[in-house]
């Protein structure tokens, strides 16, 4: 009967014990919030455009930023840059349709 005391004893404090933990974890957590990852290779400092060319919009997606440009007579164009490495992945020359008369 006394071994049966001793063991509920000690089972209440490892109880209480483990409860403080999670306390101090989960308040740890939130006033320490995780810092987001650190992008790998050289920032982006400068994108070329074709001279007269202006920035229409851009819009990021997962590890792709594509930037819509205007050139100087009117057409656009889509350049898709690798947001990981900095470098241009591709550009797409966007034209109007033409009509057969």
């Amino acid at each position: 009967m006394r071994a049966l005391k001793v063991l509920v004893v000690v089972m209440g404090v490892l109880l209480v014990a483990g409860i403080i933990a999670l306390a101090f974890a989960v308040a740890n957590r939130v006033n320490h919030p995780p810092s987001a990852p650190v992008a790998k290779g050289p920032p982006i400092d400068t994108v070329d455009l074709p001279s007269g060319a202006r920035i229409v919009g851009a819009e990021a997606s997962g590890d792709r930023l594509v930037v819509r440009i205007e050139l100087a007579e009117g057409s656009q164009e889509l350049i898709v840059v690798n947001l990981a490495t900095g470098l241009p992945v591709s550009t797409v020359i966007l034209r109007p349709q033409t009509r057969a008369p």
